[in-house]
């Protein structure tokens, strides 16, 4: 018995080193399309599946948000030993992560890579091989806290570079997401709401534009008031700098509802705020008459009934007092009230609550692009700082196709697309790259359905190269 399973296994292994091996030729079932019969062979050539990264090193260029990430990223290694630059393994890893690869595994199938290659400005057959994942990891384990803090900064930078005029107004939305550990990684926490160990990743995205702003890694616990306002004053610094008159509205749910972000925000000029504010009974008590109005006219309409009253309130913990906007809704699900606080005190209440801070939604369809479709959550090293560099390598991915979306496919079909959906259509696209003396081609399928968006792509990044003193890149 115990040989018969020995042989079943022998046979089992001879078939699969048989049928994995790679031949020059292989009959697929022998079957046949129109009396001719299909050969599947390894002899294509210098072939790759993401030829739509050369398209996202042209927005590089103009961007330059890997560039900027490397200039800060500080060249620790022995100048003789070094085989890829910090620039090199950085662009190679966030065009990985674009295309889909998220994991630094990943690195060791795409090392040869012909688009990926040519993406970081590497020849794509004479040129060396990329980074293999063991030289990756080591730069993630090596960026020390001063790296990652002008890191951080350039994302604002990036940011503020991407105006081409002074904004008048912009909106700074706050919120956090969960990113689940599984490991035992450092300064990561079991946070009870989410039911799991994890970091609590802090987002701020502009909030009319949508743009990325900067992504900071926390442990897994919801942060502090004086934590809020030690981010924001950095940012709000940076902006300062290069936009000394622009209004500022910082933008946040209710847990952001701090004493010491609202004393910060009175001490400013041309800043203010407005966030969500936990309901209790004294707010409740303020607004019974609205709610009594708006239960008499839902009796009489069967209709959903929406109301919005302000007034003036001071918790304990306050320094002043403040506008408080409640929302009293009533529909065949019941009554619903919500309480919004801001120091905006010319605008009116639906437009306060509608307007303005419901539209603080849009971004958790943003941290949603960000977290599930370049997978920002991989968060498996084991030092925290090798794990907030991750994230920003995630991050200058998630800037890369924001822009390919909002700036070249802008009046497109694609405009609103998801960046899985992006990554699909425009960047898995398969290529034969030669490299000639004095040339590289790269020969797309003549039968790819979105050759139309492809080349206005390429022309719209074409047009900036020589525009670049009349536009301005996302």
């Amino acid at each position: 018995m115990q040989t018969s399973k020995q042989n079943i296994h022998r046979q089992n292994d001879t078939f699969q080193s048989n049928f994995f091996q790679e031949p020059k030729k292989r009959h697929l079932l022998n079957d046949s399309i129109c009396g001719k019969k299909v050969d599947l062979d390894f002899n294509g050539g210098n072939v790759t599946s993401d030829a739509g990264a050369l398209l996202l090193s042209e927005i590089e260029q103009q961007i330059g948000i890997i560039r900027s990430l490397s200039e800060n990223i500080k060249e620790t290694r022995r100048s003789y030993s070094i085989s890829h630059s910090i620039s090199e393994i950085i662009g190679q890893r966030v065009y990985q992560i674009a295309c889909g690869y998220e994991d630094a595994n990943d690195s060791n199938m795409l090392r040869a890579d012909p688009a990926i290659k040519m993406a970081v400005g590497r020849l794509p057959q004479e040129g060396l091989d990329l980074a293999s994942q063991p030289s990756i990891s080591r730069l993630e384990n090596r960026v020390s806290r001063r790296d990652l803090v002008r890191a951080a900064y350039a994302f604002v930078d990036n940011f503020i570079a991407s105006y081409e005029e002074i904004p008048e107004v912009i909106v700074l939305d706050f919120d956090d997401t969960d990113s689940t550990v599984h490991g035992h990684q450092q300064m990561a926490l079991f946070n009870s709401y989410y039911g799991n160990y994890c970091y609590m990743p802090l987002h701020v995205y502009e909030g009319i534009s949508g743009k990325f702003i900067t992504a900071v890694l926390r442990p897994g616990k919801r942060s502090s008031g004086g934590e809020t306002v030690s981010y924001l004053k950095r940012i709000v610094r940076r902006i300062r700098e290069k936009w000394a008159d622009t209004i500022i509205v910082f933008r946040g749910d209710s847990h952001f509802s701090s004493p010491e972000l609202f004393e910060y925000v009175d001490r400013q000029n041309n800043i203010f705020s407005i966030t969500g504010l936990s309901t209790n009974n004294i707010l409740l008590e303020q607004v019974q008459t609205t709610i009594k109005t708006g239960k008499a006219l839902y009796e009489k309409r069967q209709t959903e009934v929406k109301l919005y009253h302000s007034f003036y309130y001071q918790a304990g913990s306050w320094s002043q007092s403040r506008k408080v906007v409640a929302k009293v809704e009533l529909s065949e699900k019941g009554l619903n009230v919500r309480f919004i606080s801001t120091d905006m005190l010319q605008a009116k209440a639906r437009v306060l609550y509608e307007n303005i801070y419901c539209a603080r939604g849009n971004m958790e369809l943003r941290i949603k692009d960000h977290k599930t479709y370049t997978k920002s959550d991989r968060s498996s090293c084991h030092s925290f700082s090798a794990n907030q560099f991750r994230l920003f390598l995630h991050s200058a991915a998630y800037v890369l196709l924001y822009t390919l979306r909002t700036q070249l496919l802008k009046g497109t079909e694609l405009a609103n697309a998801t960046i899985d959906t992006l990554r699909l259509k425009l960047l898995k696209l398969g290529a034969r790259v030669v490299e000639l003396k004095t040339k590289i081609k790269v020969h797309l399928p003549d039968s790819y359905p979105f050759k139309h968006l492809l080349k206005k792509c390429f022309d719209v990044v074409d047009y900036v190269k020589h525009h670049s003193n009349i536009i301005q890149m996302c």
